[in-house]
């Protein structure tokens, strides 16, 4: 008996093979699939269909319209059980333009006791997408379609999206100007850094700006970077101190602990920090808060006195565009390298974290200011 696992191989295979040509007839359940699987606005449909096929091409008996155990019904199912444990190493392996994270803790999917029906009424954005996706699981459980035509369908979508999405970072990458070419200045890195912060769904990048800095010298400083955590981990599920750790080479003792704000730092924040530090196993010596938001004068006079309290840990509160000017004027000769591990860092975070078009942006951005410089 085939797995969850050798179902989406299999499924896969298929896919791949007929990449160009879809697999569903009824052109009205063909665009219905297209609409769900294309729309970038709201990921998590597409993940819970794959999860209800894949629960219904494995266990033939159940409803696919019944993803939760909590119905009581015998042909139940935990789809968030299928999501968790085949669909997200599936997207993972196969880099599918999906959430990384379960669509059954999105909120409407979240805490349900009743079938997926086409009359339920779900909260959330846009209302099509729900509407079309509670649809094709009737299609299914009406037998319009079968769940392996269905599942078929949606990797085969998510496949060309994927070759789409890499073709036009391609590209943009090509477009960049040659090696001779004068590195961009210090002040034009920060500006078009300034740049794709101000854009739609950035909170993530922040981080990746810190986590570039130390590796583009940290090296010279013997520090460097813990591997990053995911954008929507806590740090007490993770066991993190901050959204960046930076150690001393050699060592793996935390020694600098960054948090990110997207808003003002409290001196409530201040204090969360401070239980951090009095319940870290080793001594911090830096604990920094950078915030795309003001700072207020309060804030870092509080900071500044904590100094005493801790023992000698520093506490401090920077702004990001403050932070990154003085680092690349500090470390001038290593701007270049800077802004190239930014861009990697960027390229590489999974699309939930930081997005397809955000990252399209990035490199319209550079491509544009390099042009200038020609």
């Amino acid at each position: 008996m085939s797995t969850p696992d050798k179902i989406l191989e299999s499924i896969l295979e298929q896919a791949t093979k007929n990449l160009n040509t879809p697999v569903i007839s009824d052109p009205a359940i063909r665009f219905r699939v297209e609409y769900v699987c294309r729309l970038v606005s709201n990921r998590a449909c597409a993940r819970l269909l794959m999860a209800c096929l894949l629960a219904k091409i494995d266990r033939p008996d159940v409803d696919p319209r019944k993803p939760y155990t909590a119905i009581g019904d015998p042909d139940a199912f935990s789809g968030r059980s299928y999501d968790e444990k085949f669909i997200t190493r599936f997207i993972y392996e196969n880099r599918l333009p999906l959430n990384s994270t379960t669509a059954f803790l999105t909120p409407a999917f979240r805490n349900l006791d009743k079938p997926l029906t086409t009359d339920l009424e779900l909260v959330g954005r846009p209302r099509r997408v729900y509407k079309e996706t509670l649809q094709l699981l009737d299609d299914v459980y009406q037998s319009k379609i079968t769940a392996e035509e269905l599942l078929t369908e949606v990797i085969r979508i998510l496949l060309l999206m994927r070759q789409e999405n890499e073709a036009r970072i391609h590209s943009l990458l090509a477009g960049f100007s040659s090696d001779d070419s004068l590195p961009l200045s210090s002040e034009e890195i920060v500006s078009l850094i300034e740049q794709h912060l101000k854009c739609k769904n950035s909170s993530r990048l922040p981080v990746l700006i810190v986590a570039a800095a130390y590796n583009a010298i940290g090296k010279k400083l013997g520090e460097y970077v813990l591997p990053l955590q995911s954008h929507n981990a806590a740090d007490q599920q993770t066991g993190s101190l901050g959204d960046v750790e930076i150690c001393l080479e050699n060592d793996s003792h935390v020694v600098t602990v960054y948090e990110m704000k997207t808003k003002q730092v409290t001196i409530d924040d201040i204090n969360r920090a401070l239980e951090k530090i009095a319940s870290a196993k080793n001594r911090i010596h830096n604990y920094i808060f950078i915030t795309t938001d003001v700072v207020s004068d309060e804030v870092k006079s509080y900071a500044a006195g904590c100094y005493e309290k801790t023992y000698g840990t520093e506490i401090a509160v920077l702004d990001c565009i403050g932070f990154l000017r003085h680092f690349l004027h500090f470390f001038h000769r290593s701007r270049a390298a800077f802004l190239d591990a930014y861009q990697y860092l960027v390229l590489n975070e999974p699309d939930s974290a930081v997005s397809r078009p955000l990252k399209e942006v990035f490199l319209a951005l550079r491509q544009s200011a390099e042009a200038d410089r020609e």
